[in-house]
């Protein structure tokens, strides 16, 4: 009876042991966290065709096409183009720039490393679009001393040219 019991339990073992390391494997899905677009990209094969969800910062502006939209977003690692309807990308209100820091968003979709549909670049079609965080300005003063140090450099421009300026006429060049 206790070496049956042996020979039976190895081989649920094994069976556990496989299953255990093969749910490892698996990306993050859209029910787990956020994917980086990072890894993501180091890994498409991983990722081809599954469903993911990336979080991050609204860049660029939208560029509308007659069946749809592509914005970038931006996690800190890379950027990706995201492929969504146009009435999604009219629910973001801010896109990142110079003088913007764009809506943080979570977008869940289906990851192409080659897409057919689009040139074959890697991007993403949304299902799901989540706005995070509204976007806002981002401060535009300069500081005083950077002010300073420029007037400062313009001066002595100034200050040598007229010192050039008056040798030459001096010489009678």
């Amino acid at each position: 009876m206790q070496k049956i019991s042996r020979l039976t339990g190895f081989p649920i073992t094994v069976i556990l042991c496989f299953l255990i390391i093969l749910w490892a494997s698996v990306p993050v899905s859209a029910s787990g966290n956020p994917v980086s677009i990072n890894d993501m990209l180091n890994n498409m094969s991983a990722y081809d065709g599954r469903e993911i969800t990336v979080t991050g910062e609204a860049i660029g502006e939208c560029l509308a096409r007659q069946n749809g939209c592509w914005i970038n977003i931006s996690d800190g690692s890379n950027a990706i183009g995201i492929w969504m309807a146009k009435d999604d990308a009219g629910r973001i209100g801010v896109y990142g720039d110079y003088k913007h820091t764009g809506d943080t968003i979570t977008v869940t979709g289906v990851f192409y490393s080659a897409c057919h549909e689009h040139g074959g670049e890697p991007d993403i079609h949304c299902n799901r679009l989540t706005i995070e965080n509204a976007g806002t300005e981002r401060g535009g003063s300069l500081p005083i001393e950077k002010i300073l140090t420029a007037v400062g450099i313009v001066s002595a421009a100034l200050i040598l040219f007229l010192v050039y300026a008056q040798k030459n006429r001096s010489t009678g060049r």
